[in-house]
């Protein structure tokens, strides 16, 4: 095959269109994200929700979120770091996580909207596929959609516990349950999903550590074993930690910090001087460099040299 150098010319540069900044950083699909807060029309105002889930190293975000024209809103958010206060001190980025994230986000935006006793959700079996119907009368259930982002969505991805959790909890989002873990050759493996979700996964890793190189499962599971918890805890744990995520997921502020006198002066920031001030210190400057003094003088030096001007009455006078 000939090779053929790309001439990028006048025409090629005067038609080139600049890409949103975002789509330059590599940061959103905008292809994905079009349709996704597309609404129809005919449906006004209506709000179209997503549920956004994103990772980092140490944390899970979970947002509800609708689009305007002036940008983005969040209706309401959970975030990991928030479990330690229902009881799951560790392991905040895992597929059990994951799950109690989802299913705390749910119970809150649901608590927010005054749905909570409406629709309560999946509690007893978490093995099996849960979606939340529409009933014909009253209120229809909260609906959201799906945002994962530049996520790979491969089957047993952790967006999807995210999302399991959230159906849990009593939240409509449209799924199919090929993408749990635990789906294979066309049917979903509720026990396999189950162990995934009360942490099971972990507890077998531990447990392996433990026979077979303690000196691994020391430096691996430090933390575990500082805290006490064995790999047989962690499913009680975890079925601990849903109870009072349904019982109370209300986010709790914290108390505002407060700072010592000397912490204030250290972090408080400079008032701005008046103009007053400000022509103040420059005359201090050039007081300092002898400016003003040099100024004085040459005033003088003018001064003597002007002659005295007549007063107009005597200018009268010599004219006649």
């Amino acid at each position: 095959m000939v090779f053929l150098k790309v001439i990028k010319d006048k025409a090629y540069h005067k038609r080139f269109q600049t890409k949103f900044r975002r789509r330059r950083e590599g940061k959103t699909d905008y292809y994905a994200r079009k349709r996704l807060i597309a609404q129809a029309k005919n449906k006004y105002h209506a709000h179209k929700y997503r549920l956004i889930v994103r990772f980092t190293n140490q944390d899970i975000v979970c947002q509800i979120a609708y689009s305007t024209i002036t940008g983005d809103f969040i209706t309401a958010a959970a975030y990991s770091h928030e479990l330690p206060r229902y009881g799951i001190t560790l392991g905040l980025t895992n597929y059990a996580a994951t799950y109690a994230t989802g299913l705390l986000l749910a119970r809150r935006v649901l608590t927010k909207l005054n749905l909570n006793q409406k629709f309560q959700g999946k509690q007893d079996d978490v093995s099996v596929d849960y979606t939340v119907k529409s009933k014909y009368k009253g209120r229809n259930p909260f609906t959201c959609l799906l945002d994962v982002g530049l996520a790979r969505t491969t089957t047993g991805c952790r967006v999807f516990a995210a999302l399991k959790g959230m159906c849990d909890g009593g939240v409509r989002v449209p799924h199919s349950e090929s993408r749990f873990i635990g789906y294979k050759n066309g049917t979903l493996d509720g026990e396999v999903l189950r162990k995934y979700i009360y942490g099971g996964h972990v507890a077998a890793y531990m447990s392996l550590l433990l026979k077979k190189n303690p000196a691994k499962y020391d430096t691996q599971f430090s933390r575990y074993k500082k805290a006490g918890i064995k790999p047989a805890d962690l499913e009680k744990i975890y079925t601990e930690a849903h109870k009072h995520i349904r019982a109370n997921p209300v986010f709790k502020k914290k108390p505002a910090k407060k700072y010592t006198a000397a912490q204030k002066r250290k972090f408080a920031h400079k008032r701005r001087i008046t103009l007053a001030e400000r022509k103040g210190r420059v005359k201090c400057k050039l007081l300092n460099y002898g400016i003003i003094e040099h100024r004085n003088k040459k005033q003088k030096k003018t001064e003597e040299k002007k002659p005295e001007e007549k007063k107009p009455e005597e200018k009268k006078a010599e004219s006649q």
